[in-house]
């Protein structure tokens, strides 16, 4: 059968633009919330029937829209936000592609009723269906109240894929989180079904987060705020400890647009990838700015994705940041040194086989070297250096309260796991095992970085064939790759030769590191895969060479222990992402026993 070529009218090529803009009402929302925004609104109150299918409305008291250019709203392709084909290289404004409305007016009922605020009156115009109804003048406040109604009534076919009610409300209802929390000068509302079910009055950041996340978001974060050069990151995101079973709070914003984007995500995830509990994921709101030129935002209709013009200069000043301040989360980064107090002294030593005798620690607060110097010498039946035989037996180890340092001074054991410790705060309870394979594992890391990465070279060279584009990725990158440990080379058009590994690789599949790496970098530009290959090695010779359960330890050696955390990146988790310790304060200890009520 021929079929000849044919221009479809124009009804049916909004519907099918509107497919792209407009999949469900949380999409409405969230193209007429931007509007409002690149209109200048300070409030703005969204209101839903039926989760937004029967009916939503969106009020602002925004700059409006002159009554000439109200017709013109509803036409395709038709914007206040840009002119030429030049302005795409540097959009500033949320909207800027003029569908959405009439994408939305092809296949819902929509009525714009706005007013700026020089003029004297407003003017509304109703369309359905793509086709104008009625326009006039109209009573309305200083803004634009745009109101959808029976989304989907002239294709029933869409309407049949939106979900319940209820799934629908969700939709919309984190929509607007999502945009509040890039505007907290702007407040908000929302009204469903008749109930106001969210208010978010501008304000302080904080109590916007406290009520769009949660307050102990608020509480268990860290607020990072980086600037190198053109680039600034800053905004919030939560400790290892306080993360989630799914990925439903996590907040990106580019320019105050909200986005999702690999090169972002993959940044994210290398910044947690040591620190986070297998199957667990970060929480945090975060915002990058840039130069407009310098991200381009017309890559999909609705707006979602982005590219960068710079991507390696922004994964890596993302990772960088966000890994530093994880880094820097501990209970202490410079603890000061704590004098001891006359008749302080460490316990007895419980095992007889390491010392018949305890040894008091001169200064109290950890021995020369730290745990693993103390244990090794205790081991060995030494005294640790600068410290003195103590023939008297026990005595308290804890100065004054305010003298104490972050995870202050042992007093025991429990069941030969847990440290417990006295704080200033409180009660101090530490995972000896978790907490002493994180000072291992740091200090190998550190060790690593130091001699630089060792190499290991095949004796036989390894030929791989390879995709002619990943072979052109192993030609450009190869310098960058030799830093790292993995020596290649190309060998022809679409082949890549191995010469040397990491050698704390080199009894892997050199051929599928080889090809990760490559497909890598790529894809993002950048690998991370032989470092995390690597660390990954060193977790586990770090698990296997700490102090095991059970093993008793001094008082001395708890001590040593506490201080070597709190000099330590990363103490609050183990290398799995387990937390180290907790501190419960004495207003909770005397919440569970009653004390004052």
């Amino acid at each position: 059968m021929d079929r000849r070529i044919h221009e479809l009218r124009s009804l049916v090529a909004n519907q099918i633009a509107a497919g792209e803009v407009v999949e469900r009402p949380a999409s409405l929302v969230k193209e007429l919330l931007e509007n409002s925004l690149d209109a200048g609104a300070r409030n703005i109150r969204v209101t839903t029937e039926q989760g937004g299918v029967k009916r939503v409305v969106v009020r602002d008291n925004g700059s409006g829209i002159h009554p000439d250019d109200l017709r013109l709203a509803l036409a395709p392709h038709a914007t206040s936000k840009i002119t030429s084909a030049d302005d795409l290289l540097g959009v500033a404004s949320l909207g800027f592609r003029g569908e959405a409305l009439a994408s939305m007016a092809s296949v819902a009922r929509v009525r714009i009723t706005s007013r700026p605020a020089d003029a004297d009156a407003g003017q509304a115009i109703e369309v359905e269906g793509g086709l104008e109804r009625s326009f006039g003048p109209a009573a309305h406040p200083p803004g634009t109240t745009v109101e959808v109604t029976d989304l989907f009534f002239n294709t029933p076919a869409r309407r049949k894929f939106l979900k319940t009610e209820r799934t629908e409300q969700s939709h919309v209802d984190q929509v607007l989180r999502r945009i509040a929390l890039g505007h907290f000068d702007v407040g908000f509302e929302l009204l469903q079904s008749g109930r106001a079910t969210l208010a978010l009055p501008a304000g302080r950041p904080e109590e916007r987060l406290a009520r769009v996340l949660s307050p102990e978001f608020v509480a268990r974060s860290v607020a990072v705020d980086e600037v190198r050069g053109e680039l600034r990151l800053h905004g919030w995101v939560g400790l290892p400890t306080h993360s989630r079973s799914q990925a439903d709070q996590q907040y990106f914003f580019v320019n105050g647009r909200v986005v999702r984007d690999k090169l972002v995500a993959h940044a994210i995830r290398q910044a947690f990838r040591d620190v986070l509990f297998h199957g667990r994921h970060p929480v945090f709101a975060l915002y990058l700015q840039l130069p407009p030129g310098g991200v381009d935002v017309n890559v999909h209709p609705t707006k979602h994705e982005v590219r960068f013009r710079d991507a390696r200069a922004v994964h890596d000043f993302i990772f960088g940041n966000l890994n530093r301040a994880l880094r820097l989360v501990r209970p202490d980064s410079a603890p000061p040194p704590v004098a001891a107090e006359p008749g302080v002294r460490a316990a007895a030593d419980p095992t007889p086989r390491q010392n018949p005798l305890a040894w008091a620690d001169a200064r109290v607060s950890g021995a020369p070297g730290g745990f693993v110097e103390l244990v090794a010498r205790q081991d060995r039946g030494e005294p640790p250096a600068g410290w003195v035989r103590d023939r008297h037996g026990p005595a308290s180890p804890a100065p004054g309260s305010a003298d104490l340092p972050p995870l202050g001074f042992a007093l025991g054991q429990l069941h030969g796991v847990y440290i417990l410790a006295q704080n200033a705060d409180g009660l101090v309870v530490v995972d000896m095992h978790a907490a002493h394979e994180r000072v291992t594992y740091e200090r190998l890391k550190a060790q690593l970085a130091e001699a630089s990465v060792p190499r290991q070279r095949l004796l036989v060279p390894l030929v791989l064939d390879v995709a002619e584009a990943d072979a052109d990725v192993a030609e450009e990158a190869a310098e960058a790759l030799a830093v790292v440990g993995l020596v290649l080379d190309r060998s022809g058009l679409s082949s890549v030769t191995v010469r040397e590994v990491p050698a704390l690789l080199s009894g892997g599949d050199v051929g599928e590191l080889a090809r990760d790496v490559l497909a890598d970098c790529r894809e993002l530009g950048t690998s991370d895969r032989l470092a995390e290959r690597q660390e990954r090695l060193l977790a586990t010779m770090a698990c296997h060479g700490s102090v095991r359960a059970n093993r008793a330890l001094t008082l001395a050696e708890m001590n040593a222990l506490l201080r070597d955390m709190e000099r330590t990146d990363n103490a609050g988790q183990c290398n799995h992402g387990r937390p180290t310790y907790l501190v419960r304060s004495m207003a909770d200890l005397d919440a569970l026993f009653l004390r004052g009520q």
